[in-house]
């Protein structure tokens, strides 16, 4: 398992990312971060945005492909037409576009679908020509109707059309329905629906072990003492913070680790429960 690192986001205000969080409540919640989640002022955040990649006996997966290339974002400055060497980073971690078997999508928002499809001769064609795109239905459902098209979606807007729509046509789009469940026997789709209508976890258990890719249910580690607090990017509020809860009492009970798309440093870490709440610990060397 590893992590391939596409950009970090550096100088995020605490306050933009958390709408109503305080510089009060900040300053108490942020003696909790590492040295990596925050600028060296610690005033303000770091992201990161990446894929994690899995190999089994048998197959290649890629989970979540971030923002991609040339891609139309005016929404979206942050987006918009990049240039970035994802595909040149993949190769160095031992990934050909061509051997990958499995995309995994958690959701289809901006930063984790966009490597999906690449610019060919003024075309969007899938980047994983051989692979199996796996993504929840209601998202696929909800982001081609104009349901989505709304001030909560600006962000990805233009998401489905490039970077979904393409792979669907070329015919290699599997879905998960709401309920989740099971795949390829050692991975478990969980419903986390909040962040987004349709938005997946994804469970991998080998060995005894298990771990938890959990896309957007958290941007920081903020949310691990506070599963109350949404980011502006939770479009289903009560939704998200249900999933939150439900997921921060699973990884911890069954001890797994957990791997986020946008906490810097290792990605990985350990959620603990206690008489206080939930706490964090970073796996430090596990996204190597």
């Amino acid at each position: 398992m590893a992590k391939v690192e596409e950009q970090l986001l550096r100088g995020i205000p605490p306050s933009f990312l958390y709408p109503g969080l305080t510089p009060e409540e900040f300053a108490i919640t942020q003696q909790a971060l590492a040295a990596s989640d925050l600028e060296p002022s610690r005033d303000a955040l770091v992201l990161s945005v990446h894929t994690w990649v899995v190999r089994t006996p048998r197959h290649l997966i890629l989970i979540d492909t971030a923002s991609g290339n040339d891609k139309e974002r005016p929404t979206n400055p942050l987006f918009h037409r990049q240039s970035l060497p994802y595909l040149e980073r993949l190769k160095e971690a031992g990934v050909d576009p061509e051997a990958v078997d499995f995309v995994f999508n958690t959701h289809l928002h901006v930063d984790h679908s966009g490597w999906n499809t690449r610019l060919l001769n003024g075309k969007w064609v899938p980047t994983f020509p051989n692979a199996r795109y796996v993504f929840p239905k209601a998202e696929r459902d909800y982001y081609s109707s104009p349901a989505s098209h709304n001030e909560a979606n600006l962000p990805s807007l233009g998401v489905y059309e490039d970077s979904v729509l393409p792979v669907i046509e070329a015919g290699l789009a599997d879905y998960i329905g709401p309920e989740g469940g099971k795949y390829l026997d050692i991975f478990e789709f969980i419903p986390t629906p909040g962040h987004s209508i349709g938005h997946m976890s994804i469970a991998l258990e080998s060995g005894g072990e298990t771990a938890i890719f959990a896309g957007d249910l958290m941007h920081t580690a903020l949310q691990v003492a506070r599963p109350d607090m949404n980011t502006v990017y939770c479009e289903f509020a009560d939704e998200a913070q249900r999933s939150r809860r439900s997921l921060l009492s699973r990884a911890a009970e069954t001890r797994a680790l957990y791997l986020a798309t946008h906490f810097p440093g290792s990605s990985a870490g350990f959620v603990t429960s206690g008489a206080d709440g939930f706490t964090w610990r970073y796996a430090q060397g596990a996204s190597s």
